[in-house]
């Protein structure tokens, strides 16, 4: 009975995975995992998830070159 419960929760949060923003669903997607561990179903493989890209702390240059307003 309990390992069904954590396998019902694990499709539950995969469905949630497939429409959240890439650092929810990594997230979602180990937790996924962890319900899986504990119904005694290994966890399923999906696609690679990429870590995203740094996010800039400077704006690029072409926003301060050329004549402007100040």
């Amino acid at each position: 009975m309990e390992q069904e419960f954590y396998r019902v929760l694990a499709q539950r949060v995969r469905g949630m995975a497939e429409k959240a923003d890439p650092f929810t669903r990594r997230r979602l997607l180990d937790l996924a995992k962890r319900y899986d561990s504990r119904g005694g179903q290994p966890s399923a493989t999906g696609p690679t998830e990429w870590p995203l890209p740094t996010p800039r702390t400077t704006p690029p240059a072409a926003i301060f070159s050329g004549p402007g307003e100040a």
